[in-house]
């Protein structure tokens, strides 16, 4: 019976994701809600429930607390479900993500203590983002594109993208099928000069051939029906050797999605973005897994390069 009860209690898979982070690392209760994308009452009704069934251990660290696996003081009983669990959850796509996550937090732990020390190097971060803001990295980079370039934003949405675009390139395409996220996207570049907006749906985009040099999609293609169509349109409005850029979910198990938010696919992995590219004529020459942000609530994402014709050595 004793057995049946912790079965009943260990229903919840975010206990078992708790258990293989605690496995992995001590934490505190506001590290585990940013791991696991969930609020922090939320990770400490689960890490209540998990102490008084003997699965994890807790020590105090000044006015706050740490909680790891309970190890050898586990009772039997939790031992041995925990074996049993373990190489299945391991498996899991939110269990891989936890992992991902967790590196990320475990980083601004390193960074806070420097700072909390004193340290110059935990401290320049802070000081960085008060004198330049969040976003000084990413619009630099932005820099290393061709300025030459013509790129079409394709689901441009409200502009998000385009916006960052505009002033690196010579020209931006911006492409929706929704007439009020082409009126939003106006609204936002309503002062940029260099780009066009297009109507028109992703499987039939209004691009002539080979008309530019790259494509962007972003948080498109796991809403469309047939995203093999969409690259397939993408690679015809690209000109040999352009490229073709996608980011989109990872594999996730998120079924709610569906219904919430319009997702007609659950993320794409490695393999079935180069299968579906390879159709559609693009070569994957760059794919890799985004890192993800603590205080971030969707899945993973990823970023994959793909070149129209032979692929090529960057």
């Amino acid at each position: 019976m004793e057995l049946l009860g912790r079965l009943a209690a260990m229903g919840d898979l975010v206990r078992w994701r708790v258990l293989a982070l605690l496995e992995r690392e001590e934490l505190g209760v506001g590290e585990l809600a940013r791991t696991l994308q969930v609020p922090q009452s939320t990770a400490s009704r689960h890490l209540k429930a998990l102490l008084e069934g003997g699965w994890v251990a807790r020590r105090s660290e000044g006015p706050s607390g740490l909680y790891r696996l309970a190890g050898p003081a586990m009772p039997d009983e939790a031992r041995a479900l925990w074996h049993l669990t373990k190489p299945a959850l391991e498996r899991h796509p939110e269990a891989s993500q936890d992992v991902a996550r967790l590196a990320s937090v475990l980083a601004d732990r390193r960074v806070d203590s420097r700072a909390f020390f004193g340290r110059v190097g935990g401290e320049w971060s802070d000081v960085r983002r008060d004198l330049f803001g969040e976003r000084l990295t990413a619009l630099a980079m932005l820099e290393l594109l061709d300025p030459s370039w013509i790129v079409a934003d394709l689901g441009c949405g409200t502009g998000e993208a385009t916006q960052l675009l505009a002033p690196c390139v010579k020209r931006v395409i911006a492409i929706d099928r929704e007439t009020s996220m082409l009126d939003a996207a106006r609204k936002r570049l309503s002062k940029s000069t260099n780009v066009e907006f297009r109507q028109g749906a992703l499987e039939s985009l209004p691009l002539k051939a080979g008309e530019v040099h790259a494509c962007v999609m972003m948080l498109v293609m796991h809403h469309v029906p047939d995203p093999e169509q969409v690259l397939t349109e993408a690679a015809r409005g690209t000109r040999s050797g352009g490229t073709v850029l996608v980011i989109d979910l990872v594999p996730h198990d998120r079924r709610a999605y569906a219904a919430s938010m319009g997702h007609l696919h659950m993320g794409f992995g490695a393999a079935a973005l180069k299968q579906m590219g390879k159709a559609a004529g693009l070569s994957v020459v760059r794919h890799r897994e985004l890192p993800p942000e603590p205080k971030t609530t969707g899945p993973g994402l990823f970023a994959a390069l793909l070149r129209k014709g032979a692929p090529r050595a960057d």
